[in-house]
């Protein structure tokens, strides 16, 4: 039986497991690693107590693009902590302001065939390119960068068949908008969605990426495109061709499910507010009065996104109810944006420009107003993700957000008059010098007074009790856990003052009440996790004392985080057993009567009754749990001080 793609860059990397088991426990080695500064504080501050002095990959790649603001030291504190320790471990590291790492890392370092393991959800980005791009939490990344293989379940594989071609003012963000309204925000969950068919061949490689990017918000553990004569078109224009390879699935490679997509019957669609699976077509919520327009993230500001963006706005105005703003993706695209006039239209119809950066899209500055109404071309709208607690995010594809720009409420594209746009890639783009650092040499990594140790974690009694904190609905997502916006994401890698506004937006009493609690439990419904890599969501709750979190299911990242930092992760396998449960209740996990399939009993102690739970990890990592975490576990193995 032939291979998907998917899988033939599995084989490339597999050192563990069975690839032809779907659902098995397999390890993989990653050729390349990425991180940015807000995760990759954590990576580094790992990768210290691990015991090398320089990383075992192909290739490692620092990004500084998400925490910019630099109102106080913090930032800049951080930014020299990274440059130091690249220079000190052979980490490659972007300057900042050179541009979103997702895009940076399409244009100048990934290559087809390769793994690459990545400290942000949105790594499955370089999907465009073909590469198996697995987004994972800063330990993870450190254990990569150190050698150590990822392991992961064999995902099943979905592949996603296009046809035809995209109708005018419909662009790429409209097909991942579609394969989430039809599987939602947990769809994707332990699969990878291969893109195939005849119309993969009309998609450029940036609308490629702008796809398996967003994909991460199915759930998937990645999405992925092959590598074709687009792909080497893209590759030659960055001067890399010589890194091309040409992959496709064999004729007879077997796929476990199939979604068809005829691209020429797509319509605008939009994700309504507050989740990236709400998604209707455009004309379903035409009319309704918006406030704010953010053109840009790690979706949606290529080149081509750029230039349609300048046709739209061309001898228009951004209306005066309309707070509009772009962020570009990199200087590579700032640069060639300019050289063909694309900014004048925009700056003329009064469209701010910030520089290229995440920004607003993690809530790093140009948050929306009170009850705001906020257009974006983002990958991501969780509640208060955007810096305002109440605020209403849409997701759009660019052309929706810039005539709702100019009309001052959602608009169709379609139904505004503005010329037919065909973009052809550059035979060769004009890029910047300095875009990254040359490295140097490190006599002293300085940390700055916000840069807090990684918190030492007990092992795990062999029966844990607590009170139940926090009783959830399904989709709490990492930003419930761990805040986005510019006031917290420079206290990120601060986990004692991070873990003061845990669950913020959900209930601000929850830390005082762990602290005075000793800890506790949490019970959740599912898809609990849901969201950002940030590994921070795992170590709040086990700072505050959380012993045992238990939910109908997990995301599938954050649950890896959990194991990494010593959350006991346990689910229900009664859903009548999470509908009894009362915030307050007194819980007893017999971690010591556990089975080998996982399952172990819950005792209510305050309803006087039991419950069966099951644990959905592996043996090896319920060991890494009881550890209190694979930190306790590494050092206590008899070879700690030397990782392989």
């Amino acid at each position: 039986m032939g291979l998907t793609v998917a899988e033939k860059c599995i084989q490339n990397a597999l050192v563990a497991g069975d690839m032809y088991q779907r659902g098995s426990r397999i390890g993989i080695k990653a050729h390349q690693t990425l991180g940015h500064d807000l995760n990759a504080i954590m990576t580094f501050l790992a990768l210290d107590q691990l015991g090398i002095d320089h990383v075992k990959t192909e290739l490692s790649v620092q990004y500084i693009d998400h925490n910019m603001i630099q109102a106080d030291y913090k930032n800049a504190d951080d930014h020299r902590f990274l440059q130091e320790m690249t220079s000190k471990y052979g980490v490659v590291c972007a300057r900042p302001g050179s541009g979103i790492c997702h895009q940076l890392h399409l244009e100048h370092f990934g290559v087809p065939g390769k793994v690459l393991i990545g400290g942000d959800s949105h790594t499955p980005a370089q999907g465009g390119l073909g590469m198996f791009a697995v987004g994972v939490g800063g330990f993870d990344a450190a254990m990569a960068m150190a050698g150590e293989p990822l392991f992961i379940k064999m995902p099943f594989i979905t592949k996603v068949h296009l046809t035809g071609h995209l109708p005018e003012k419909v662009s790429a963000k409209n097909i991942v908008l579609e394969v989430l309204r039809r599987i939602d925000v947990k769809g994707g969950v332990g699969k990878v969605l291969e893109y195939a068919g005849p119309g993969v061949a009309t998609l450029n490689v940036a609308e490629r990426s702008t796809i398996t990017n967003m994909g991460a918000e199915t759930g998937a553990t990645t999405s992925i495109f092959p590598s074709d004569e687009n792909t080497k078109a893209w590759m030659h224009a960055y001067h890399r061709e010589e890194d091309w390879i040409p992959l496709s699935a064999d004729e007879d490679a077997h796929y476990d499910d199939v979604i068809e997509i005829d691209l020429s019957k797509l319509e605008p669609l939009i994700a309504l507010p507050s989740s990236p699976g709400k998604v209707v077509p455009v004309r379903e919520v035409a009319g309704t009065k918006i406030d704010q327009v953010m053109l840009g993230s790690c979706t949606n500001t290529a080149l081509n996104d750029v230039l349609s963006l300048a046709n739209i706005f061309e001898g228009r105005t951004v209306s005066d109810s309309v707070d509009a703003a772009l962020y570009p993706s990199t200087r590579t695209v700032i640069t060639e944006s300019i050289k063909r006039g694309a900014f004048g239209p925009l700056v003329n119809a009064g469209v701010r420009i910030f520089e290229p950066m995440c920004g607003g899209c993690n809530g790093c500055g140009f948050a929306p107003q009170t009850h705001g109404v906020s257009v974006r071309t983002t990958p991501r709208n969780f509640p208060g993700r955007s810096g305002t607690k109440d605020d209403q995010v849409y997701l759009s594809a660019p052309e929706t957000a810039a005539a709702s720009a100019i009309t001052g409420v959602i608009t169709d594209p379609r139904d505004l008059d503005f010329p037919s746009f065909h973009y052809d890639l550059p035979d060769s783009f004009d890029e910047p010098a300095n875009l990254f650092y040359k490295p140097m040499k490190v006599d002293e990594v300085h940390y700055g007074p916000n840069l807090k140790p990684i918190p030492h974690f007990d092992k795990h009694e062999e029966i844990e009790s607590g009170e139940v904190l926090l009783k959830l609905p399904d989709n709490i997502t990492t930003d419930h856990i761990c805040p986005a916006g510019a006031l917290y994401l420079p206290i990120r890698s601060n986990i004692p003052e991070i873990s003061k506004h845990s669950f913020m937006t959900i209930d601000e009493t929850f830390p005082d009440r762990a602290k005075k609690a000793n800890g506790g439990i949490l019970v959740a419904g599912e898809n609990y996790g849901q969201g950002s890599s940030r590994e921070q969501a795992a170590i709040i709750p086990r700072y505050l004392g959380i012993k045992a979190i238990i939910a109908k299911d997990f995301a599938r990242l954050h649950l890896a985080n959990l194991v990494n930092w010593g959350v006991v992760p346990l689910t229900f396998e009664n859903d009548a057993d999470y509908q009894t449960i009362k915030q307050g209740d007194v819980l007893t996990v017999h971690l010591n009567e556990m089975t080998a399939d996982g399952e172990t009993t819950v005792t209510n102690e305050t309803q006087k009754k039991d419950f069966k739970v099951t644990t959905p990890i592996s043996p090896e990592d319920v060991e890494t749990v009881k550890w209190g975490g694979r930190l306790n576990q590494m050092r206590n193995r008899s070879d700690a001080h030397v990782i392989a």
